[in-house]
């Protein structure tokens, strides 16, 4: 039965060639202008870690107070101070302060030309709370954090450049004035966007090195992060601006229920409580916790313009089914005889009606290939004018092609639902009759 429909509307469409090509174009102009958008905003503002985006959280203290202006910036940022205090704590189950910095890294191998690298100072607990993908050796442990041990885990990409024989492990790398061993490699790894630190280069790539929090504040190692200070420091040296009230630091903690989470938020107004009791807040100061997808929405990481522009897009997607639909319906205007005839002959309304949604599922078909490649051609357009962060993001993955033809095959036959029912409400023989 479904092959009878299908050459019925391969026939049909045979027929009436103009009017068919007309449909396939406002359905395949209108799914690539949707799709386009919308893969864009899903890339934007998907969830790095779905597996344990309820677990992970971002904690926040205002160290301000609320008479502090612009006190809603850098909201996923603490003072070095309290991410101390925290880490000293440590009251959850696993946690990890960090902060952006970077280093020249100077080559083993007869190249003698400096790289810069991005780097990551942070706690042991990093690894596994986001799920680090390690491909040789293993992340330092907690006693290296203790010990403030000389250690990093070196990206693939880097890794790859140093080592190209892929021997890493084991040995020591040169990072500014001080030597490193490395104790990990780890496997290519796309984080994105980098939930961990919303503040510097969210859809980067992931760093090059990563290495102890505790070590890099013994070496003084500078933040290539954003510094948010509601007063400056009282000098400009490392020092100075760890003993302010700025916030450049992070802060994660991993709390699997909610139980741990109840006494986490407990742990963090008592703490800032005390705070007010010996005088450093002299407000009752606003903690929380938020979870990954929270932390994405707080931050407003997706641009307004980003979603004003996918409404825009799929309005003109309703533009182009109404257009559609108008065709459908000129098409089947032109063949009330062969309906009629076929009514008149004992086929049923149901029939009808099914014949019309299989034609108009052959022009989603259509329809969708047109527009998977409107979308291809937008994409590559997105990435010629992006950012190089923002177009490694555009890009059509299996589900996004998925999205498509489904949505194509979709809309269309909601956009012959009237058409259809119209035509399947014919009288037999009454075209044949009038004429």
């Amino acid at each position: 039965m479904v092959g009878y429909y299908v050459g019925m509307a391969v026939r049909s469409a045979r027929r009436s060639v103009a009017l068919t090509a007309l449909m396939v174009v406002a359905v395949g102009v209108g799914i690539g202008a949707s799709m386009t958008v919308l893969t864009a905003l899903r890339a934007m503002s998907a969830d790095p870690i779905p597996a344990k985006s309820q677990q992970l959280f971002s904690v926040r203290i205002d160290n301000w107070g609320p008479d502090a202006q612009n006190n809603a910036s850098a909201g996923d940022l603490i003072s070095y101070p309290d991410a101390m205090a925290l880490v000293r704590a440590h009251h959850g189950a696993r946690q990890t302060a960090m902060y952006a910095t970077q280093f020249s890294v100077l080559p083993a191998t007869g190249d003698a030309i400096p790289i810069s690298a991005t780097a990551r100072a942070v706690s042991a607990d990093f690894f596994p709370m986001f799920d680090v993908p390690v491909a040789a050796g293993a992340p330092w442990s907690r006693i290296d954090d203790d010990n403030h041990a000389n250690v990093v885990v070196l990206g693939a990409r880097l890794a790859s450049r140093l080592f190209p024989g892929g021997d890493a492990v084991g040995r020591t790398i040169t990072l500014g004035e001080q030597t490193y061993r490395v104790t990990g490699v780890l496997a290519p790894w796309r984080f994105q966007p980098r939930v961990y630190d919303l503040t510097t280069g969210i859809y980067q790539e992931t760093e090059d090195v990563f290495l102890p929090m505790t070590t890099a504040a013994d070496r003084k190692l500078a933040t290539y992060g954003e510094i948010y200070c509601n007063r400056p420091p009282a000098s400009s040296d490392w020092e100075a601006l760890g003993r302010s009230e700025c916030r450049w630091v992070q802060f994660w903690v991993e709390l699997s229920s909610a139980a741990q989470r109840r006494s986490y938020v407990e742990f963090l107004n008592n703490y800032a409580q005390e705070q007010h009791r010996i005088g450093r807040f002299r407000w009752r100061a606003n903690v929380s916790l938020l979870d990954v997808e929270q932390t994405l929405k707080a931050e407003k990481i997706v641009p307004g313009q980003m979603r004003i522009a996918t409404v825009a897009a799929f309005g003109f997607l309703i533009v182009c089914l109404v257009n559609a639909t108008g065709l459908m319906l000129a098409n089947l205007n032109t063949r009330l005889a062969e309906f009629s005839v076929r009514r008149a002959v004992g086929a049923r309304r149901g029939q009808i009606f099914t014949q019309c949604l299989a034609e108009a599922a052959a022009v989603g078909v259509g329809g969708s290939a047109l527009g998977l490649g409107l979308v291809l051609l937008g994409l590559a357009f997105e990435r010629a004018i992006l950012r190089e962060d923002y177009a490694r993001l555009v890009s059509l993955d299996a589900d996004a092609v998925a999205t498509t033809v489904l949505l194509a095959l979709l809309t269309v036959v909601v956009a012959a639902l009237f058409p259809a029912w119209q035509v399947s409400r014919l009288a037999p023989a009454w075209k044949l009759k009038v004429e």
